[in-house]
């Protein structure tokens, strides 16, 4: 069961941040979301196996072509003649299928953002044939993401109410999705630095313990 008024800390510090741009308290805000909205990093992290899991299938499919069930979507790139929209929307039905859930729309969501955003910075990457270093982008995009989805579901609609304007609201929901970006990012690194491997089945593993890890962070900054 869910502690009665779990995100009180975490929403006054998201307040604060809406009114003045604060990062400190963005960083307050979303420490307290890690330590008492959810119980920690490892409860958290644990809580969003999904991500984990669908960051697995992504990674899978845009270095294979292959999707989860054994679809070739390359095979069916080259029947139907599909342009790269229809080919992203065929990967986000991969990853996660609709099922009426908000949790699956802001996986969808993620995923179709973390593909945008890898096009932006190679307009001719092959979506079913990436690079290593192209799928790593994407998994990680994705897990920034679908984590920042994640929060706005539950705390963003302070950020909305407490900023002094909507416009001014924007740039703070961009902040915070720049912010959660950054040190997802960071945790990739580290355990890549380490030696980690992000091929294949290790993907979904990688993806956890990086977000574990960039949760730690988060904690760290109550201290």
């Amino acid at each position: 069961m869910a502690e009665p008024a779990r995100f009180r800390n975490a929403r006054r510090q998201l307040g604060r941040f809406a009114q003045s741009g604060d990062p400190s308290a963005l960083a307050r805000a979303v420490g307290h979301y890690v330590a008492t909205g959810y119980g920690g990093a490892t409860t958290l992290s644990r809580r969003l196996g999904s991500t984990s899991r669908a960051a697995g299938n992504l990674g899978g499919i845009v270095s294979t072509g292959q999707a989860p069930d054994g679809t070739d979507l390359r095979d069916w790139v080259l029947r139907t003649g599909a342009d790269a929209d229809s080919v992203m929307d065929a990967i986000v039905d991969s990853v996660r299928p609709v099922d009426g859930t908000q949790d699956a729309e802001a996986t969808r969501d993620a995923t179709r953002d973390a593909l945008a955003d890898l096009l932006g910075q190679y307009p001719d990457a092959d979506l079913l044939a990436l690079t290593d270093a192209q799928r790593d982008l994407v998994v990680e995009r994705f897990a920034a993401n679908d984590v920042f989805n994640r929060f706005s579901l539950d705390v963003g609609r302070t950020i909305i109410e407490r900023a002094p304007t909507i416009a001014q609201a924007m740039q703070r929901l961009t902040q915070v999705k720049a912010f959660l970006r950054e040190e997802v990012a960071a945790a990739f690194r580290r355990l890549r630095d380490s030696g980690s491997g992000t091929s294949g089945k290790a993907i979904r593993d990688i993806t956890h313990a990086a977000l574990r890890d960039a949760f730690a962070v988060f904690e760290g900054y109550l201290t």
